[in-house]
Parts: C-alpha cells; sequence; structure tokens
C-alpha cells in the first residue's frame, strides 16, 4: 500500500513538472511558430484547438470577399505586409487554472539575415492563450481575435445572405425576361446599405457552358433601391464546425425595386433614387473596369462554389477572359 501511495506520489510530481514554467514557456515557444500570420498553416490544426482552427480555416479559406482584400487584416497578425520576419520572444506563462494559461509574448521584426526591421528597439507585446487539450497544450487565441473571427464571420454570413437573397430576386423576377442560358449569375455592386434598404448597381448575366468557357447569352443592368424585410430563418446554413456558425437569427426578403428608367429619364431617376449616394453609385455605374473586376470576382466564386469545371468567361466577340484562381 506504501508503495502505491509513493508511486501516485511520483506520478503526482512528474504531472507537475510538466507545467512548470520552464515546461510551458518552452511549448509557448513552439506554438508561437503556428501563429496564423499571413497564411493558416494546414498542419497548425494539430496545435490549436478545434474550435479555434475552424474558424481560424474559416476565415482564411471559406468566405467570400464582397470587396477586394474584405478580410486583409487576417494575414498580418503580428507582422504587417512589409516583407519582415517575425522573431518571437516568450516572457512569461501565467496559468489561470489547470487547463488554461496565457503566455506573454514580445514580438521583433528582423529581416532574413536576422538584423532588425527598424531602429526601435521596442518590441510590441501580444499574448497567446493555451488550453490543455487531452494531456496537451495547444493554442486557444491570439490577442482576442476568437471574438473578432467570430464577429466577422456572422457578419459575412449576414451580407452573403442579403446577397443571396438579392441574387435570387434578380434571376427568378429579371432574369426571366432575357434570352436564357445554362446558368446565371448576377454581379452586385452594393453602394449604400441600411438594415431595410439597398442600393446598387446589379447586373443580370446568363452564361451557356462550352468546354471550359462560360459564354454569355444575354445580359443587362438593373440599377436601383431594394426593400429588404428580415423574416425567421426557415433553417440553419450548410453545416459547419461548431465554432464558425454564428448565424444569423432572420434571413432577408426582396419587398420591392424601384430602378432607374430608361433614356432621357435615366440620369433624373438615378438621382432621385440614389439620392445622397448618386455621386458613388455614377463613379461605379460609369466604371468598365471596375465592373468587369467585379464581374469576374463574383464569377469566379461562384465557380468555385460550385465545383464547376471553368476557367474563363466569354462575352460576344470578345476574347475569354481568365478567372480568378
Amino acid at each position: 500500500m506504501k508503495r502505491f501511495f509513493l508511486l501516485l506520489c511520483a506520478a503526482a510530481m512528474l504531472t507537475a513538472c510538466g507545467d512548470s514554467e520552464k515546461q510551458l514557456k518552452q511549448r509557448a515557444a513552439e506554438l508561437c511558430q503556428y501563429i496564423p500570420d499571413h497564411e493558416l498553416l494546414q498542419r497548425s490544426q494539430d496545435y490549436m484547438t478545434a474550435d479555434f482552427y475552424a474558424l481560424l480555416d474559416t476565415m482564411f479559406y471559406r468566405l467570400p470577399e464582397h470587396e477586394a482584400m474584405d478580410h486583409e487584416w487576417l494575414y498580418y497578425f503580428v507582422t504587417g505586409n512589409g516583407g519582415t520576419i517575425a522573431d518571437y520572444e516568450v516572457v512569461s506563462v501565467e496559468k489561470l487554472d489547470a487547463d488554461h494559461a496565457v503566455a506573454t509574448i514580445l514580438v521583433r521584426q528582423i529581416w532574413e539575415d536576422g538584423t532588425p526591421a527598424d531602429d526601435s528597439d521596442t518590441p510590441e507585446e501580444h499574448f497567446l492563450m493555451m488550453e490543455r487539450v487531452n494531456g496537451t497544450w495547444l493554442m486557444s487565441d491570439f490577442d482576442a481575435h476568437k471574438v473578432d473571427c467570430i464577429r466577422y464571420i456572422a457578419n459575412n454570413r449576414k451580407e452573403q445572405a442579403l446577397r443571396d437573397a438579392i441574387s435570387a430576386y434578380l434571376i427568378n423576377e429579371i432574369g426571366s425576361q432575357y434570352a436564357q442560358g445554362e446558368i446565371c449569375v448576377p454581379a452586385l455592386m452594393m453602394v449604400h446599405e441600411t438594415d431595410s434598404l439597398v442600393w446598387g448597381d446589379f447586373w443580370i448575366f446568363w452564361y451557356n457552358r462550352s468546354g471550359d468557357t462560360l459564354k454569355t447569352v444575354s445580359g443587362g443592368n438593373h440599377s436601383g433601391r431594394m426593400t429588404i424585410a428580415w423574416t425567421a430563418a426557415s433553417q440553419p446554413a450548410a453545416a459547419q464546425p461548431a465554432a464558425a456558425q454564428p448565424l444569423a437569427a432572420t434571413q432577408p426578403v426582396i419587398t420591392a425595386f424601384e430602378q432607374t428608367l430608361d433614356g432621357a429619364a435615366f440620369e433624373p431617376s438615378a438621382k432621385r433614387i440614389f439620392g445622397d449616394y448618386y455621386d458613388v453609385y455614377q463613379n461605379m455605374h460609369s466604371n468598365a473596369s471596375v465592373r468587369e473586376a467585379v464581374r469576374r470576382e463574383q464569377l469566379s466564386w461562384y465557380v468555385r462554389l460550385h465545383s464547376l469545371p471553368v476557367r474563363y468567361y466569354q462575352d460576344f466577340g470578345w476574347s475569354p477572359v481568365a478567372l480568378d484562381d
């Protein structure tokens, strides 16, 4: 019995040693190598809690960018975009309870040859949260980015639900009046949004697939102001890891759409409908380069989303345009 008691004590001491500040600092230094700066490494999954990795995976790879570089801030957790390398120093680790700890980290910016990136000797202070899961310490948060990610995903999904509703309205209510092809993918340029109104420069495009190219069948512009009603969601969105699923409780429905008029009536109707946002609208509407960039981006997202073996789109009489990878 005495021998059994001594063995228990020895095991307890070994466990305590594994949680010493020295051991925790060594583990924190190891985890620093997987801070998702500029990219989220796939092998990071083994060094993060499941919920934190799921959030970051969603942020980096599973959200559409409604505007160019919408979530650019993701890529700069610690270094920014100046081409420097983060040099980590774990200053201390404080255990919060048996399974949670926070590491205080100093980050200095250096070049590839190890020289300091600037003249400042003052490093940035960051905080790496650690959680013990099945006996292994993992990264569970970094500088409270988990809350930022949850909030951003929720806002992004609300925006995506709105865009999906607008696209469906354009396809069903307006696209049906065009010469139809196999696929209809609207291009949406949002001018201004409130909870109940959306002003936008909207385009309808019907396509037929020919090999690896979507060839335009028909299309046209429908600018104006849509009225939005938010109703109780009838079903959840596509399955995602629980931590990455902050779903909105309501879904948007388009209840009215006032469009600009054609011909000589276009400018007066556009000024009346867009009001204070007319200049923003006119800058969008009159810039073919911006329109084509948005069209390519949103069509590329549609192709990826539906796993279509398509690499180009082509308007009649024009050369094919490569879609984004």
